[in-house]
């Protein structure tokens, strides 16, 4: 069966990070991909210039569409701005979901620094989406964001606040340490049964970062659905990465912060 994994996020204009980057990652990692759009940006590597979030029954509109056909084996849950956008996902997902894993990567704050979720949605997040994912993926500031508290500023702070995001009902949570100091970046995925994990690599010198949390939470996905265990999916996923942030460089795009290199197993 062909593996087809659904994301259901933001568009980036530029091509670097939301619905486009998460495609090139399904496609690079052997997964079908299909989409379901909850925002438009008008976006590039320096910056957000305007978001226009598509209405939430057009966006039920389009998970019908899409879960009615396929035979979906992951979902990647994206940038959702607006408490109505989470609503219409989590019913659309309660719909024809079931069992099918999804990646919850809760987007705030995009590269460039520019806010991409009001504050009412991230109360809706908590509720309505944090209790059914089988993956979290916040990086620093977002998770901060989510628990309440200031962005931790060690590996044992970021544990501490994986443990106490689990403890809000996620099943479990990689925590991403791309925001932190270092020689190395550092995630740590924490389970519901207490089993943490170290995952790390080379920090890599470079501007071009654009959509790296996008892709990481969408290549997970793309492991998924392929059947791998959450273990081995994050772990693939880290590697894939890291891969792309080494490459990045030498397909310079824009002015700004550059997407990473998503094909660059492909290119020669």
């Amino acid at each position: 069966m062909t593996p087809i994994a659904v994301t259901i996020a933001g568009s980036d204009s530029s091509g670097g990070a939301g619905i486009q980057a998460d495609l090139k990652t399904f496609a690079a990692l052997r997964v079908y991909g299909a989409s379901v759009v909850t925002a438009l940006t008008a976006q590039n590597t320096r910056g957000v210039q305007a978001i226009h979030d598509v209405p939430a029954d057009f966006v039920a509109a389009q998970i019908d569409s899409v879960f009615s056909d396929l035979a979906v084996t992951a979902v990647k849950i994206g940038m959702l701005s607006q408490v109505a956008t989470i609503e219409a996902v989590a019913a659309g997902l309660a719909r024809h979901a079931g069992a099918i894993p999804f990646v919850l990567d809760p987007v705030m704050v995009a590269t460039s620094g520019d806010r991409l979720i009001s504050e009412a949605a991230v109360d809706a997040l908590r509720r309505h989406l944090l209790p059914l994912a089988a993956l979290v993926t916040p990086n620093l500031p977002e998770i901060a964001t989510l628990i309440d508290e200031p962005a931790a500023v060690s590996e044992n702070d970021a544990v501490a606040q994986g443990r106490r995001l689990l403890a809000r009902g996620a099943r479990a949570v990689l925590v991403k340490g791309g925001h932190a100091a270092g020689r190395e970046s550092v995630d740590h995925l924490m389970e519901a049964d207490g089993r943490l994990r170290r995952f790390a690599a080379p920090r890599i010198e470079t501007r071009n970062t654009h959509g790296t949390g996008c892709t990481l939470s969408s290549a997970v996905a793309a492991g998924l659905a392929h059947g791998l265990p959450l273990v081995e999916a994050v772990a693939q996923a880290k590697r894939y990465v890291s891969a792309a942030i080494a490459r990045a460089d030498s397909v310079p795009v824009g002015h700004g912060h550059g997407p990473v290199h998503h094909f660059h197993a492909l290119w020669a």
